[in-house]
């Protein structure tokens, strides 16, 4: 057995992550950074446009996160719900919105944190059980339980802010 030094979990021998937090239990102190050289690679042309990159403009999105530490938005495409938490290995369900390039793991959000959803003319927000907690504008949400919505509105999951910026309907 493996036991975290993040979290204390107990994990089965062989595990390289833990199944508790995700924190990475072997060869922590064994890794090491090398230098790749790209001497050797050739400029690709003729790509197929199956392969083109598509950046995505939002310009289809009905609000945005815009994250308080880093000054990033993330548009939110046409869909009308998303979760949001942070990917880690040998996760079974993932996140719609991956915060985990945002510093989210030291910032104590959840895998699968809250969710936000588009109900009409509604925007509803629930935190799903998270062990940091959501925060509206500083007042903790109660878990499973909806909360509305407005722009401008700052949610904090754990300690990851972002401001809810909704885009008018024109």
């Amino acid at each position: 057995m493996i036991v975290c030094s993040n979290c204390k979990h107990g994990n089965m021998a062989g595990a390289m992550f833990c199944a508790e937090c995700g924190a990475q239990l072997v060869g922590k102190d064994a890794l090491t950074t090398q230098n790749i050289s790209t001497d050797k690679f050739k400029k690709v042309t003729n790509i197929p446009a199956d392969d083109m990159y598509q950046p995505f403009d939002g310009s289809d999105a009905w609000g945005s996160l815009h994250l308080l530490d880093t000054g990033q938005v993330l548009p939110l495409s046409s869909r009308n719900e998303f979760t949001m938490g942070r990917i880690s290995e040998g996760q079974p369900i993932m996140p719609d919105i991956d915060l985990s390039p945002y510093q989210a793991y030291a910032a104590g959000v959840s895998r699968l944190h809250a969710v936000i959803r588009r109900d009409g003319g509604r925007l509803i927000f629930m935190d799903l059980g998270s062990s940091n907690g959501t925060y509206i504008n500083g007042k903790r949400l109660l878990p499973n339980v909806e909360q509305s919505l407005s722009h401008g509105d700052v949610v904090a999951l754990g300690k990851l802010k972002m401001q809810i910026l909704l885009k008018r309907n024109e």
